[in-house]
């Protein structure tokens, strides 16, 4: 991983390409690189460049003229050998013929290292994606077509993979393939594109081709052809995406972390619209495909998400109980398929994931599937990998998320998981009036979320204080313990501050030890039946010598437990969690500008993970 851009046309594919990476710079990368072809130089058929750190440092590396009309280029997320120039890609062969990027991981690359280097090929970097230039070279030197050559290859590879092979003999086309990592096709007039994200092509064109698992493609500026392994042609054709580039631009934001964090009460309104259901007090769920009697019939809810996702599944597994009454809980998908499951007819398998590429939850996705379970979605985009594969599932439509740590998608994570808890009740025994209730704390979200917002300027300077601890606790108890949860996880991931989340009531049983002045603690301290033991844990954590930052609602009287308070607004007991939530947010984009952090591109982390 993490991106892949090709083009074929009559432009210049440089500014293309290089243009493409930045726009996919989002995704977490260390190294960039773009092979370029160009027949009409015989000294020269193909140029390559690549450069260690970001898209500028690889712009400012081109040759002042680098001519050619066909290219692939890559931004590199380290799996194997450490981030350099000689293990950026794109990857050559031994001959110099064949130019390969990739995304995903070889499995057995060592074996292919191994039998190239007996053969007297010469390795010359790292990575596992070298063994792909070198098997499609021999391929070809064998007498194969450039198509047949990269399926032949192809064959000897365990693993997944996202490949866009580009040949020197062959410079009018790049072929590509696709097993268990996002790759698309982008369909312009008289040109064609190849990218792992609709972000790196969305200024040339809306309409893309979205390739499955087992697909390749041969594209050439007139146009592609799908086929598989056994070339058997796949009929794949072009869907219109609703992305535009405005979407993609800063919008007058420092950060697009910050542009996202805003754009909430919007998003969130809009994905509201339509789902709520007066009349019968539940939500319109259409794309579970699932009706009533149908939902009726799960007696338990396992939920699966990766890092901020699981956390949200943990909240969504809270909403659940408390509204339908079923047992429900959330476990981190990465882990799931390994310890061989139980899949029960009657248990509802809920995968989260903003990307919807995510690889451990799409695993996740295939062995619930592989036994026989019901598995549905929630995701952010459309036409991904998950939402595809799973059986049904409710679209987050948070629009585009830039910034590699999630804020947007993850409220609408939360909104989600509190329609599909109101749909599961009200088919059960959540009565009609608190069917009202949950509606109407829906619908004062997106303007309590405004409101909080408002008040960012003295969450900075809570940030600011937090920022100069080198370690930091977040607690929380029952509803409030996945929102502290997340809230480390978001401070962790930008700050590179040490942030552990405990559940309140354990502070007590080991943590307390750590208590000093110089470690500050998020207490997550909602006025529900807990707040007085909250109050209890707070003070504690003050006769220690510990600082305390409470985030609470309006009214709530602390005394000296707390040494700063950030106030949210009420909804229902069941909604809150979703807006305790935003002032974490807050908190850890402000401490990592206080810090000078590369807020939306924080160091080894990739937006999209699509390895395992």
């Amino acid at each position: 991983m993490c991106g892949i851009v090709g083009y074929v046309g009559p432009q210049q594919a440089a500014p293309v390409l290089v243009e493409g990476l930045t726009r996919l710079e989002y995704r977490g990368y260390d190294s960039a690189g773009i092979a370029v072809l160009n027949p009409r130089s015989s000294a020269h058929p193909s140029r390559v460049v690549r450069a260690k750190g970001r898209v500028r440092d690889l712009e400012a590396a081109l040759p002042a003229r680098l001519a050619g009309t066909v290219g692939i280029g890559h931004t590199r997320w380290a799996t194997h050998g450490e981030p350099s120039e000689r293990n950026a890609h794109p990857h050559t062969s031994y001959d110099g013929r064949v130019h390969v990027v990739h995304n995903g991981i070889i499995d057995n690359f060592h074996v292919l290292r191994s039998r190239l280097a007996a053969d007297g090929v010469e390795l010359t970097s790292d990575t596992d994606t070298e063994v792909v230039a070198h098997l499609v070279a021999r391929e070809l030197a064998a007498g194969l077509g450039f198509e047949d050559a990269v399926r032949a290859a192809v064959t000897s590879i365990d693993g997944t993979y996202a490949l866009a092979v580009a040949d020197v003999q062959n410079p009018d086309r790049v072929v590509v393939a696709r097993n268990g990592s996002p790759l698309l096709l982008g369909v312009g007039d008289g040109e064609m594109f190849v990218a792992s994200d609709a972000a790196a092509i969305v200024r040339h064109t809306s309409q893309v081709v979205l390739l499955d698992d087992g697909d390749f493609a041969s594209v050439t500026a007139d146009g592609f052809r799908t086929f598989t392994a056994d070339e058997e042609h796949t009929a794949r054709s072009a869907v219109t995406i609703d992305l535009t580039v405005e979407e993609l631009e800063l919008g007058g934001h420092a950060h697009f972390m910050h542009k996202e964090i805003h754009e909430q009460p919007e998003s969130v309104e809009r994905m509201l619209s339509g789902r709520l259901d007066d009349r019968f007090g539940t939500a319109k769920l259409d794309g579970l495909n699932l009706d009533p009697r149908q939902l009726r019939r799960f007696t338990r809810v396992k939920i699966l998400g990766c890092g901020s996702a699981y956390y949200v599944g943990q909240l969504g597994a809270s909403m659940i109980e408390d509204l339908a009454r079923i047992p429900a809980d959330a476990e981190p998908a990465s882990e799931f398929r390994y310890r061989n499951p139980i899949i029960e007819p009657s248990t509802l398998y809920v995968v989260v994931s903003q990307s919807g590429e995510t690889a451990d939850t799409l695993f996740a996705v295939r062995e619930v599937q592989r036994k026989g379970g019901t598995v549905v979605g929630l995701v952010n985009a459309v036409g991904s990998s998950i939402a595809r594969e799973v059986d049904g599932g409710i679209y987050l439509h948070a629009g585009p998320e830039v910034a590699v740590a999630s804020t947007k998608a993850l409220t609408h994570m939360g909104v989600g998981f509190a329609l599909l808890a109101l749909a599961l009740g009200r088919v059960r025994d959540l009565s009609f009036a608190d069917g009202k209730r949950i509606i109407a704390g829906l619908r004062a979200v997106p303007a309590q979320i405004a409101q909080i917002l408002g008040g960012e300027e003295e969450l900075a300077g809570a940030a600011k204080v937090l920022a100069e601890a080198p370690s930091l606790f977040f607690i929380g108890r029952v509803r409030g313990y996945p929102v502290a949860r997340e809230g480390a996880q978001k401070f962790k991931e930008i700050t590179y501050r040490h942030a552990e989340a405990y559940p309140t009531s354990e502070l007590k049983h080991g943590p307390l030890a750590l208590i000093s002045p110089e470690l500050p603690t998020v207490a997550i301290m909602p006025a529900d039946d807990l707040l007085e033991r909250n109050i209890t844990a707070a003070q504690e954590i003050r006769a220690r010598g510990g600082a305390v930052v409470a985030i609470t609602h309006p009214g709530v009287e602390l005394g000296d437990a707390a040494t700063r308070r950030i106030e949210v607004p009420r909804n229902e007991v069941e909604l809150d969690p979703i807006l305790l939530t935003i002032p974490t947010q807050l908190l850890g984009y402000h401490a990592a500008v206080a810090l000078g952090e590369d807020v939306d591109r924080p160091r080894n982390l990739a937006k999209s993970v699509t390895v395992e």
